[in-house]
């Protein structure tokens, strides 16, 4: 597939969106730089509105719409924060929203799509599901708006990595959690652009197809979704693993352990609770000592729709 998007896009899109979302914080925290032994800044995606990330791609696909589309609604699958996100910025801009949500999603994530006045219906867990249901939404005449998949989406998730990079312009690599690949795609367009050197994705063991998939340059299907790391239980898309191919250095993998060691070490240093998919990045630094030692790192927080770690 050819390349759709270039860095213009998320230029644009930062443009765009600029009085929807909230500029998030870049922390630093000297505490945490000694205990990876790293320089890190934490691009603060959980302090954005709906507590993820994903409140920049949504706004950014809404915000495209015309008035005819706008009025006929849209519709989406999602495990929960895209949904959230979908569905804060539809009430924001007076367009109905519905999503397909899996039976086993997280009981707070259901309950954020439910409070911005989404439509829930319920699915069965996995691809497989999520793509038929979309199927049958075809003569509803809404719009679908993918979680991942669609360039406005990943124009609009880039625009975390544009801010961080005004704010601190000299970083070695970029690292950012993989499920679907908007987060990871927008951020590679971004990182690149501006001259850093290496960006990395990270994903849990338990759902490694996308390491698969760069490995072999074949996507690969999504695993079963057993992972704590719910918000990156997906395969790459069409759209994004193009991206990500050209992009992205590498991809690397973590396990559930070192994701939940990682999520308490940044409560604990910062006061920040921030949900398992990512805290996949900082797992990352743990786990690869010898490549990320020394190395001015930006990461991005993803999302922290979670519950309150146990004290």
């Amino acid at each position: 597939m050819t390349l759709q998007l270039d860095y213009s896009d998320i230029q644009q899109a930062a443009a765009r969106i600029a009085p929807m979302v909230r500029r998030t914080t870049v922390l630093v925290s000297l505490k945490l730089n000694d205990l990876l032994n790293a320089q890190v800044w934490l691009k603060c995606e959980h302090l954005q509105h709906t507590n993820a990330f994903k409140y920049r791609g949504a706004c950014n696909a809404l915000l495209q719409l015309n008035e005819v589309e706008r009025a006929r609604g849209v519709v989406t699958v999602s495990s929960g924060n895209h949904g959230a996100a979908l569905a804060a910025a539809g009430q924001e801009l007076n367009i109905p929203v519905r999503v397909g949500i899996a039976e086993n999603a997280s009981p707070l994530k259901r309950a954020n799509m439910a409070r911005y006045g989404a439509e829930l219906i319920t699915i069965a867990p996995g691809m497989a599901a999520r793509e038929a249901f979309i199927d049958e939404q075809q003569p509803s005449g809404r719009i679908v708006i993918p979680p991942y998949d669609h360039p406005h989406i990943i124009a609009g998730q880039g625009t975390a990595t544009h801010e961080l990079l005004q704010e601190q312009p000299r970083l070695d690599c970029v690292i950012a959690p993989l499920g679907g690949g908007g987060l990871l795609s927008g951020t590679a367009l971004a990182a690149k652009a501006l001259g850093v050197k290496k960006v990395y994705g990270v994903e849990p063991e338990l759902a490694a197809d996308g390491q698969a998939s760069f490995r072999t340059g074949k996507r690969q299907p999504a695993m079963p979704p057993l992972s704590i790391c719910d918000g990156l239980l997906t395969n790459l898309g069409e759209h994004t693993f193009p991206i990500i191919q050209h992009y992205v250095d590498d991809i690397m993998v973590v396990s559930d352990a070192d994701v939940a060691t990682a999520q308490r070490l940044v409560f604990d240093v910062t006061e920040q609770l921030i949900e398992p998919s990512s805290a996949t990045v900082i797992a990352a630094i743990k786990r690869y000592p010898k490549l990320f030692k020394d190395q001015r790192i930006g990461v991005i927080i993803s999302g922290g729709n979670c519950l309150p770690l146990d004290q």
